[in-house]
């Protein structure tokens, strides 16, 4: 049986918080007098009325949550923090539809970044740093940040945590749940804070210094500016959101144990270690046809390469170059890493590095299984033995990712738009990266999508996001089943 009181009370809780999280918008908008701090006001009110309604109308709930609620606690939540979310957009007209506000919406929410937006410099302050708070919600998740700071979520806090933290990691900084919530945001807040500073040492103001940080941390990408950060030209500012993007996705729990000067649990990880040189391979490999192709000086040429791969690989999104404009190979290539994703644990969104490399690892020792089928031949990342029951759950993701994206395409090219846009689409949305290849390309928006496919790949992000299961395990008859 599923205790609906017990959601109740939790969704409640987290409408509360979610309605102050808009507070911050309405004093940019009061600062620079934009005039957008009733639509704000409003929102954040609604959210806040329904939530203390459920709150305490379910006041005496039973604290047992179990896999069952947590997932639909985070789906629910999920759904809750876009609708509401939306609301300032649709009441300040800067959306003219509901679909454009709910793209925008699960864009930030999920950290993707793409937007329907073509002029963002011209959104009043207040939205725009809504805009920017969404995805800095959703960065490292508003469930952890719940269970950081509400007591009445400690019995089953665990469950929220599992279903809401992305990708396969059962790393932990503390042997209570909420003491690690906690760090981790401590971690989060910290980085954001520091990055905001040096983007001011940079030439930013302090708005968009604070929106960009955001940004960053969140592996977010939206920008306040139309060409992102190559607005800025500048190779301090390119080289510090390259830092604090890398930092966004890495697992927190490394960047924990690299701070407190454990690097020989960092060194440890062999995630870290493939995502590190994964990057530097990629990077070195692809300045020497940019250098080329661009004009540019090399210093420039591999300062573009490695800020596009960071920021395709993190899943972030920002923009310094359109590599959709060197050549076909080099669009391919990095078509390709918008399925890669970084670490399990980070803000980033994507297939995740630890995936990829219990498959690789897999499939190669697969070789040395059919020579000696005797041997016990165990798969081990970070020292310890994969479970084949891990293998088999990474196995079925990247088949149902890959599925996913096969018909999602499908789906988008029978609305009527050309191959290479719905694979970008599709491949971006799903990965939660940005920007993509055809007509959704680094210097493109989702302006030019219908109804319908804005929703429905708003609904891919939200798959992407919440790592598939999440979501679909809702569609099951099995989830539904009274135990």
């Amino acid at each position: 049986m599923i205790h609906y009181k017990a959601i109740g009370k939790i969704m409640g809780a987290l409408l509360m918080l979610f309605s102050l999280l808009m507070l911050p918008g309405v004093g940019f908008s009061f600062y620079y007098g934009s005039g957008d701090h009733i639509p704000l006001i409003i929102s954040g009110s609604a959210s806040f009325l329904i939530g203390v309604i459920l709150f305490f109308s379910f006041a005496k709930q039973d604290k047992n949550i179990r896999k069952r609620e947590g997932y639909l606690i985070v789906t629910t939540s999920w759904l809750l923090m876009s609708f509401f979310g939306m609301l300032p957009y649709l009441l300040s007209g800067t959306a003219t539809s509901i679909s454009d506000a709910i793209f925008e919406t699960v864009s930030g929410l999920t950290t993707t970044g793409a937007s329907i937006f073509p002029d963002v410099e011209s959104l009043p302050k207040g939205i725009l740093f809504w805009r920017s708070m969404t995805h800095w919600i959703g960065g490292l998740g508003i469930i952890v940040l719940t269970v950081a700071i509400f007591p009445l979520l400690g019995i089953g806090g665990i469950e929220l945590f599992v279903a809401e933290s992305p990708g396969p990691t059962s790393d932990k900084l503390h042997p209570r749940i909420r003491e690690t919530a906690k760090r981790l945001w401590y971690i989060y807040l910290g980085l954001t804070v520091v990055c905001t500073i040096l983007f001011e040492l940079g030439g930013m103001t302090f708005f968009d210094a604070i929106n960009h940080a955001m940004a960053a941390m969140a592996t977010g990408g939206f920008s306040t500016k139309n060409t992102s950060l190559a607005f800025y030209d500048s190779a301090f500012i390119d080289y510090t959101a390259i830092l604090f993007m890398f930092l966004a996705g890495t697992n927190f729990t490394v960047i924990y144990f690299g701070l407190t000067g454990k690097f020989d649990r960092v060194w440890k990880s062999d995630e870290f270690k493939a995502y590190t040189g994964a990057i530097l391979a990629f990077a070195f490999f692809l300045t020497v046809p940019i250098y080329f192709y661009s004009g540019h000086d090399l210093e420039k040429a591999f300062r573009d390469t490695l800020f596009q791969v960071v920021s395709l690989i993190t899943t972030t999104g920002f923009i310094t170059a359109d590599y959709t404009q060197y050549s076909s190979g080099l669009t391919l290539v990095f078509f390709m890493l918008l399925f890669l994703g970084a670490c399990a644990g980070s803000t980033a969104g994507g297939i995740k590095f630890v995936r990829h490399l219990a498959f690789f690892k897999n499939s190669w020792l697969e070789f040395k299984r059919i020579v000696h089928p005797r041997a016990v031949v165990p798969l081990k990342i970070n020292g310890d033995r994969v479970t084949g029951k891990i293998i088999t759950h990474i196995m079925n993701f990247l088949l149902i990712y890959l599925m996913i994206f096969v018909t999602g395409s499908v789906i988008i090219s029978l609305m009527g738009y050309d191959i290479l846009t719905s694979f970008g689409a599709v491949a971006t949305c799903l990965g939660n990266v940005g920007p993509g290849i055809g007509k959704v390309g680094p210097v493109d928006n989702f302006a030019f999508f219908d109804p319908f496919s804005k929703v429905f790949l708003s609904f891919l992000m939200l798959l992407g996001r919440l790592e598939l299961f999440t979501i679909l395990v809702l569609f099951t008859p099995y989830f539904w089943r009274a135990n």
